[in-house]
């Protein structure tokens, strides 16, 4: 079993609030899990224009797991609202 995981840096377009910030993430994490995987907004919680999303997926090869997060990050990039500042993964496999 391989796991990975994908921490997406994003900044916000016209945001002038948390609750903005909220209300723009959330469809955006939800559209995500759609791929089967657990998404959550893992940091940058107390600023309104940046956040910092997590995405983690399980799979039976590496392969399966590097093409789940290609398309997570693929998504994330395609967003007009978002700007994808940084993009870091890790794979975690059977010797780790």
């Amino acid at each position: 079993m391989f796991v990975g995981a994908l921490e997406l840096d994003v900044l916000l377009g016209d945001v002038h609030s948390l609750k903005g910030k909220r209300s723009m993430i959330r469809p955006v994490l939800a559209e995500l899990r759609r791929f089967g995987v657990s998404a959550t907004e893992a940091g940058h919680q107390d600023l309104h224009r940046r956040a910092l999303l997590g995405v983690a997926s399980a799979g039976p090869d590496v392969g399966h797991v590097t093409d789940i997060l290609d398309r997570c990050e693929r998504l994330v990039a395609a967003r007009p609202e978002l700007q994808l500042l940084a993009a870091r993964r890790r794979i975690f496999g059977p010797e780790d």
